[in-house]
């Protein structure tokens, strides 16, 4: 039996990134479920991930964005040598959240408040272009842009 990709198939074309994107992101998802997490739309084209993140400093916490893929690590500095626990339930370990981000989205910033990250980000919406291509010339020799209400050949 033939195994039948994303990348593969015949009809989606340029899109062989699409399968790495989807196994990066079911391995990203993958662990303890710490820190908890929500995701949220707050506008058309605007999202914010809200970590919990009780007990974190903003200098405990790095941000960063490597080949479309958001990276949220934690780790708090060993101040518990000095103190003695007669419990402990609030979790001090460090994490590591992934979050594979789409062509176009990008990271517009992050606060923190009462405890949580929020982590905002924003899809620049390209400008939809029809190209327009003559038999015989092997190449577009016309464009005709669409944007708000005007259509014009370029």
């Amino acid at each position: 039996m033939t195994k039948l990709s994303f990348g593969g198939h015949p009809q989606l074309l340029g899109f062989e990134q699409l399968e790495r994107l989807v196994e990066r992101s079911v391995k990203a998802a993958g662990g303890d479920g710490y820190p908890p997490f929500n995701i949220e739309a707050v506008a058309e084209n605007a999202y914010r991930i809200t970590l919990a993140v009780a007990g974190f400093r903003e200098d405990d916490l790095a941000i960063t964005v490597e080949d479309r893929q958001l990276v949220i690590r934690g780790r708090q500095a060993d101040e518990a040598a000095e103190r003695v626990f007669l419990h402990r339930g609030i979790a001090a370990r460090a994490f590591q959240r992934s979050f594979v981000l789409a062509e176009g989205v990008e990271v517009a910033g992050a606060s923190m408040e009462h405890g949580l990250l929020h982590v905002d980000l924003k899809r620049e919406v390209p400008e939809q272009v029809v190209q327009v291509i003559r038999i015989g010339s092997g190449k577009a020799n016309g464009k005709i842009r669409h944007g708000g209400d005007n259509e014009h050949e370029v």
